[in-house]
């Protein structure tokens, strides 16, 4: 049965650390949206990832609302205990606890331990009956989850016998009659799904943890000094009592892990048992009987509260079995073990396999290369992901389990590129903001000055015209002409400065408007010019006015700076989406103190009179408005070479 309604995730607390993804034998996470969710078709209900969450963002749904259901009803009902109880109630005197238990409303409490004792007897006699044939065993239902979902083929070799709860709950069916509502107590959250399955539903009613007992005992107000002390209903436990102990189950089944000859191998722990049944599947473990416990022994179940130490638990059950084996009467154990040996204790399993296959290989080197890792070099395999190795993880990104933002390299690249992104329109947005005070400052200043420096301009000229060629007072009528024009300039660019914020895009060929501008420039016979085209589509939606200004502002400033000759470069080229021209001069350079101010209004390096220092910002505008980049490098330091600088401009080919 689906394990969805046994674990869930709590989404307020789940920091997605990974730790639960990493810890899943199963691999039944699923990250969506930066939530780890667990799946219930591939869950096994081991608990790793509760038992692992630091967060406590794992929630182990609830069996208590079922349980005080079953408890309101008419009739005997029996409570079944598992034998590792002692790790839990330590300190609660046993024939107390069972008085609690018999408070809660349980007419009939009883022994996992002597269901154990049963299922050990019978794990002997497969064993000795098998003729060979090569067994796991089948008491840990999150190991049978396991191989029923991700070794189907292995099936067959699940030793058919049903586990110590269902084993006792057939006993006290025997003994109480067939309608006996049976709820089991315990420290595994997977006997939830166990009792649910198809192979045995029905026979235990509920499950409860050990943690839902306590709970229930809080409610009620249970306090063990207040109950009435009373003994478990028999028949009574043995060495069975051994079976949440890793190898328990052997010792009470008189079967001796030989190293020498190997036919009995016993392990526990999530890795260990994962590589014990993959080396029995593949043939490798030589051994007849695999006997494997998902956790460290049922005495580290999820169902247990607290962080008790592993070999402290282990006591506490080992000093109950010792003293429950001192006062057993040995004639009615095996009495009773002969008598309830008779009924069928078998049960069968069902392939429910949910394995994914593997993507091809381009299809993962296409999953590999969006994380960044298109080399061998980059596969890291640092874990941090959850997963053993970056191709484990392209794996479950085919398989929709994993998202590529998982990948802690990949994220920590992602975010460089989205902090430099930030810093860019950071700065980019302060410029604009420049721009837009600027410009509106520079319509305001030009609508007030432009009037009246027309009619200074108008008597000037006509001062000038009037004035004898002879006359003292020409050189000055000259130099308030010559300054008044400069005034004028500076006008005309303020204007065109702030009516620089609509865009009318029309398709245009960016190689024409190369044409046009340079047509419009003055180039001595000292610079030679060469246009270099890297690619033959070289449209997109522009306003041609705008980038022809654009142009001519960089040919420009280009051919001021080669005062002495040189070389302008021209390189247009461009990808599916945008279109890049790259102005190139082999002037002077700008001096490294000055790059971080050529975007500025009013900044120039020019001398006094021959720049306004607005057409650098004035492009810097026009392409942010068209959704473009404008990127410079220069030298200026012969020393580090030779000297030039360089303009690349990005501009879109179409704006969405």
């Amino acid at each position: 049965m689906s394990g969805t309604s046994f674990v869930r995730t709590i989404r307020e607390r789940c920091r997605v650390c990974y730790t639960c993804v990493r810890e899943c034998p199963a691999k039944a996470i699923r990250i969506v949206d930066g939530q780890a969710k667990v799946i219930g078709e591939r869950c096994i209900a081991c608990g790793n990832c509760v038992s692992v969450c630091s967060q406590r963002a794992k929630e182990v749904c609830t069996s208590i609302p079922e349980v005080e259901a079953l408890l309101a009803g008419s009739g005997p009902r029996a409570a079944i205990l598992a034998p590792s109880f002692p790790a839990e109630f330590g300190d609660i005197e046993p024939r107390r606890l069972v008085g609690m238990i018999r408070a809660l409303g349980f007419e009939l409490v009883g022994e996992v331990a002597f269901g154990a004792d049963l299922v050990a007897q019978q794990y002997r006699r497969l064993l000795v009956e098998s003729g060979g044939r090569r067994y796991i065993s089948t008491s840990c239902p999150a190991v049978v989850g396991y191989v029923e979902k991700y070794h189907p083929e292995l099936c067959p070799s699940l030793a058919p016998l049903v586990s110590p709860m269902i084993a006792t709950a057939r006993v006290f069916r025997e003994i109480h009659g067939p309608d006996l509502p049976v709820v089991f107590i315990g420290p595994c959250i997977a006997k939830k799904v166990e009792a649910a399955g198809s192979g045995v539903g029905g026979e235990v009613q509920a499950v409860l943890t050990f943690q839902e007992l306590r709970e229930m005992f809080r409610v009620r107000g249970l306090d063990p000094r207040t109950v009435e002390p009373t003994e478990f209903d028999p028949p009574h436990g043995g060495p069975g009592g051994l079976f949440p102990i890793s190898r328990g189950m052997l010792q009470a089944a008189g079967i001796r892990e030989d190293l020498v000859t190997g036919e009995v191998v016993a392990t526990e722990g999530r890795s260990h048992v994962l590589e014990a049944i993959r080396e029995f599947e593949e043939g490798e473990l030589g051994a007849r009987l695999l006997e494997v416990l998902c956790c460290h022994g049922c005495i580290m179940g999820v169902g247990i509260g607290g962080d008790g130490a592993l070999f402290h638990r282990r006591r506490k059950v080992r000093e109950y079995v010792c003293g429950r084996m001192a006062g057993l009467d040995p004639d009615r154990w095996r009495a009773d073990l002969e008598r309830f040996g008779r009924l069928d204790l078998s049960r069968g399993f069902t392939p429910n396999d949910q394995r994914v296959g593997a993507p091809g290989e381009d299809e993962l080197r296409a999953i590999m290369a969006r994380m960044g890792k298109r080399e061998p070099a980059d596969e890291l395999n640092c874990g941090a992901c959850g997963y053993e190795t970056c191709r484990a993880h392209a794996v479950a990104i085919h398989r929709g389990l994993a998202e590529s933002e998982m990948c802690l390299p990949y994220t920590i690249d992602q975010l460089r590129h989205t902090i430099a992104q930030l810093a860019s329109t950071r700065e980019a947005l302060m410029q604009s903001e420049k721009l837009a005070s600027m410009g509106q400052l520079a319509a305001g200043i030009a609508h007030e000055v432009n009037n009246p420096l027309g009619v200074v301009l108008m008597y000037a000229h006509l001062l000038l015209e009037e004035c004898d060629e002879k006359s003292r007072h020409r050189e000055d009528l000259r130099m308030i002409v010559e300054q008044a024009d400069r005034c004028k300039k500076i006008v005309a660019g303020l204007l065109n400065f702030a009516r620089q914020n609509k865009v009318v895009r029309y398709p245009a060929d960016m190689a024409d408007l190369v044409e046009r501008a340079l047509r419009s420039v003055v180039v001595p016979d000292t610079i030679a010019v060469r246009i270099e085209r890297e690619c033959d589509d070289l449209t997109a939606e522009l306003d041609r006015d705008q980038i022809i200004q654009v142009l001519t502002n960089l040919l420009t400033n280009a051919v001021a700076a080669m005062e002495q000759g040189g070389r302008l470069t021209i390189r247009l080229g461009g990808d599916a989406r945008s279109v890049r021209v790259v102005v190139e001069d082999t002037g002077i350079g700008i001096p490294q103190c000055h790059m971080g101010k050529i975007f500025e209004p009013f900044f120039t390096t020019k001398q006094i009179g021959k720049g306004t220092g607005l057409g650098l910002a004035v492009t810097y505008g026009i392409v942010k408005m068209h959704c473009g980049d404008i990127q410079v490098t220069s030298n200026a330091d012969p020393a580090a070479g030779p000297t030039g600088t360089v303009f690349t401009v990005m501009l879109p080919r179409q704006v969405d």
